[in-house]
C-alpha cells in the first residue's frame, strides 16, 4: 500500500512507549473517559505494537498484538480518523499474527467500531458487554483466510520508492537495495532466480556485502531449491568461496511453504518485495525501515523454523 501522509510500523515498548502513551492518553483516557488505571496492564511489556507517525514523525494511531493472540488498544488522534490509518495499523497487527503462525485472532470491538472490523473480516459473536464503561462486542478473524497485503505505507512522493514490472526493473531496485547494505542482507526466494541472480552486478553487490567484515552475512531462504539447476550458477559458486559469509535454508513448514511472494532485504532500511515470485511486478524503497522490520520479522520467523541446505556447498541440488 502507498500512502502519501503517513506510515505505519512496528514499535517497541521499552523504546517507543512515551509515544504510544501519548495516542494512548489522548483517546482512551481523556477523549473516552477510561480511567488511567484501567489503560495500562502487564501486557503492554510483552506484546508486539504498532505505531503510525504522520510525515513530521509524530505518532497519530497505536494497536498492538498480544501473546494471547488477541489484537488490542488500537487508537487513532482525532484529526486523522477517516484516513486510512486505523485501516493499515490493522492490516501490520494481522500481518504480523500470521508470521507468529496464530490460527485465529480476537478482539473487543468497541460496539460503534464494529462494522470497521466487519471489512476487515472480523465476525462478531455473544452478546454485546460492557467494558471501561463503554459498549463492546466479542469479534474474531480466522487468520488462515485473511489475504495479507501491502500493510506498511511508504509516501508515494518518496525519492526512494522502488517499483518494477519487468526483469531489469526488478534486477535493479534488487542492486539498490543490495547498495544500502553496511553488513547484512537477507533475500527470500522461491528458486535461484537465473534472470536476477545469475548476473555479474547483483553477484558483485552481494560479494561487497559478504566482504565487508567479519560479522558480515548473507542469509538465503529457498523455497524450491530443487527448481533450478545449481551448476554453473554464480551465486552458488560465490557462496561456496565465501562459505563463512553465506548460509542458505529452506522451509518445510506448510504455512512458509505456501508464500507465494519473495523479497530482499539489507541492514540499512531497504527492501523490495514481490507479491508474486512468479511475476516480477514489485516495489520497495531504499529506506524504508517500518516496512524493512515487517519482512525482517517475517524472515527470522522462517529462517528460525527451516533446515540448512547443505546440498548448496556441494553443488547437488
Amino acid at each position: 500500500m502507498i500512502n502519501a501522509d503517513f506510515t505505519v510500523e512496528p514499535a517497541n515498548w521499552t523504546a517507543d512507549s512515551a509515544e504510544l502513551r501519548r495516542v494512548r492518553h489522548a483517546v482512551f483516557v481523556i477523549e473516552q473517559a477510561v480511567p488511567e488505571d484501567e489503560e495500562w496492564d502487564e501486557l503492554d511489556a510483552v506484546s508486539q505494537h504498532v505505531i503510525a507517525r504522520d510525515p513530521a514523525g509524530q505518532p497519530i494511531g497505536t494497536g498492538r498484538l498480544t501473546p494471547k493472540g488477541t489484537i488490542g488498544r488500537m487508537a487513532v488522534v482525532l484529526d486523522w480518523r477517516g484516513r486510512g490509518v486505523g485501516d493499515s495499523i490493522l492490516r501490520v497487527l494481522l500481518e504480523l499474527a500470521r508470521t507468529r503462525h496464530f490460527k485465529t485472532i480476537e478482539i473487543h470491538a468497541q460496539s460503534h467500531a464494529q462494522a470497521f472490523y466487519e471489512r476487515a473480516g472480523f465476525e462478531a459473536y455473544g452478546e454485546e458487554f460492557e467494558e471501561c464503561g463503554i459498549l463492546h462486542r466479542h469479534m474474531r478473524i480466522a487468520i488462515p483466510a485473511w489475504e495479507p497485503r501491502h500493510a506498511s505505507p511508504i509516501p508515494a512522493h518518496d525519492e526512494n520508492l522502488l517499483t518494477a514490472s519487468n526483469r531489469e526493473t526488478t534486477r535493479a531496485a534488487v542492486l539498490a537495495v543490495l547498495a544500502t547494505a553496511r553488513r547484512e542482507a537477507c533475500i527470500y526466494m522461491r528458486e535461484l532466480e537465473a534472470d536476477i541472480y545469475d548476473h555479474a552486478e547483483v553477484i558483485e553487490a552481494l560479494k561487497q556485502i559478504a566482504i565487508a567484515g567479519p560479522n558480515s552475512s548473507v542469509r538465503i531462504l529457498i523455497q524450491e531449491p530443487t527448481g533450478a539447476r545449481a551448476d554453473g550458477h554464480r551465486l552458488v559458486a560465490l557462496s561456496q568461496r565465501l562459505s563463512s559469509s553465506f548460509a542458505f535454508r529452506t522451509p518445510i513448514e506448510e504455512i512458509d511453504q505456501q508464500y507465494a511472494g519473495c523479497f530482499v532485504i539489507s541492514d540499512r532500511g531497504g527492501w523490495f518485495e514481490r507479491t508474486l515470485a512468479s511475476r516480477f511486478d514489485g516495489e520497495g524503497s531504499t529506506r524504508g525501515p517500518g516496512r524493512k522490520a515487517q519482512l525482517q520479522e517475517m524472515f527470522n520467523a522462517v529462517w528460525e523454523r527451516s533446515v540448512e541446505l547443505t546440498e548448496m556447498r556441494r553443488l547437488e541440488i
